[in-house]
Formats: C-alpha cells, structure tokens, sequence
C-alpha cells in the first residue's frame, strides 16, 4: 500500500472518529429548536419555547445558582493550592518531592466514583453534614491535578534571574513574588480558574455523592431524564452549557499561549 493511501485512510479514519466523537453535541441545538417533544427526525418545527421554560424553571436556577457558586469556590480555591504546590516543586528542591507530587496528582488518574465513596466515607465518618462546602472540597480536590499541570508549564518556564534580580535590588521574598512572579504567570492563573471552573461545572459524581439535599445542575439534568416531556428543556440546557463550556475553554487555550510566549515558551500545544 502507498503512503498516499494510506494518508488518505488515516484521513477518513479521523474523519469518522470526529463524526462519531461530536455528532451527539451538534445535535443538541437541532432538537433544542425543535418544536416536537419527541427527540426524532423529522423535525416538527423551530420554536424557543424550550428555553423560555429553561430560564422559568425555579427549581433549574437554583440548581444553576449552587453550580456557579461550587464552580467559582472550587475553581479559586484549586487554583491557589495549585499555585502553592507548583511554586514549591518547580522552585525548590527536598526530599520526596516527586512522590508528593504524585500523590496530589492521583486524583487524575483515580476512578472519580472511587474518589466520591471515600470521601463520602470519611466526611460522615467526621460528622460532617453533607452540603455544597463538601462538594467544593470534592471538587477543588478533582480539580486542582489539572491546575498543576496548566501551572507548571508557566513555572517551569520561568526565568529564575528574574527573582534574583529582585532580591539583589533589595525587594523582599513576597514582594518579588508579587511583582514579578505573579504578573508573569497570570495567564496560567486565569487559565487555570476557567479549566477548573468549567470541570466543577460539568462534574456529576462527587456532586451526587456529596450535595445532600441540594441540586446542582449535573444531579438535576440527571434526575429530569426520566420524564420525557422534559428532555427538550433538557436539550436546550445543553446547548448553552455546551456553548459555555467551548467559549471557556477558548479563553483558558488563548492565555495559556499568551503565557507561553510571555515567558518563551512554545505557544503550540494542548492545555494538557
């Protein structure tokens, strides 16, 4: 077989891989249109009655209002652990620092119902009522993998001179890490916050594990599928979170490029 053919099956094999990836996401907002409440072709009409009633659902803004909050908790909270440890591993050298290293990785490689039951064991274990502060641990501790690996591209980069310079001026330690450190790896920061954020947002495992009595909006989605009326809101949900979900992640990519080309770094690459 040539190398044009097999270039050319390697080019229909993506292409298909890609169909089969995002078709289900690009038909989201057909039948979010889609006057019927069958989810079906042909279709029956275009309407917006769907998002009307999405935005008029009580019991969905509060769903909506505990995810934002989780999201945004999370999200900061990951991001400054995520700081804090990059910093320590990327500057610094002591004993164990790989194996610490792992071990705050893990979660990214941990089955999550695993990670959602072990916390569910030792928080009741400890007497701790089940809230959305239990799913914003859960989730920082889901999350803050990922920061670390958005983080250390941008510590590791960082030209140590920089600092040095700082000191030899006389500025102090967190001062020099203010002014200097901080607004160098601020694209990562941001990036980090909108990576995290949008893995909160999405998240349904440990939030149906640790949320108690409060919805969020995975666990409502989740719940609302059993009735068939309701999958066109449910449709028409997804269209926006999906649409959310993409803007954010376009944000997160343009500043981790950003970062990489502020502190000499290839801009190329994947956030991961």
């Amino acid at each position: 077989m040539s190398n044009h053919s097999k270039g050319r099956g390697l080019q229909a094999y993506a292409v298909l891989y890609l169909l089969f990836l995002y078709a289900p996401i690009l038909l989201l907002p057909i039948f979010a249109f889609n006057s019927g409440t069958i989810i079906a072709f042909p279709l029956q009409g275009f309407t917006t009655e769907w998002f009307a009633q999405m935005w008029g659902n009580a019991t969905l803004r509060r769903a909506l209002t505990n995810s934002l909050t989780i999201a945004v908790s999370a999200s900061v909270l990951a991001t400054c652990l995520g700081v804090f440890a990059t910093r320590a591993s990327t500057r610094f050298s002591f004993p164990g620092r790989g194996g610490m290293m792992g071990f705050i990785m893990l979660p990214m490689v941990l089955p999550e119902i695993i990670v959602a039951m072990s916390l569910l064991v030792v928080l009741l274990g400890m007497g701790v009522q089940l809230s959305l502060l239990t799913v914003i641990l859960g989730h920082a501790l889901i999350c803050m993998p990922y920061a670390i690996a958005i983080l250390s591209t941008a510590f590791s980069s960082l030209d140590r001179s920089l600092e040095e310079a700082a000191f030899d001026l006389g500025e102090t330690k967190w001062g020099a890490f203010r002014l200097i450190t901080l607004p160098l790896v601020m694209p990562g920061i941001i990036s980090s916050l909108l990576i995290s954020f949008t893995i909160s947002l999405d998240e349904f495992i440990i939030a149906f594990f640790l949320a108690g009595n409060e919805p969020t909006l995975p666990t409502y989605i989740f719940s609302q599928l059993r009735f068939p009326r309701s999958i066109p809101v449910i449709m028409a949900l997804g269209t926006v979170l999906v649409i959310l979900s993409v803007v954010l992640l376009a944000i997160g990519e343009y500043f981790r490029r950003r970062g990489n080309a502020r502190i000499g770094g290839a801009p190329t690459g994947g956030l991961l």
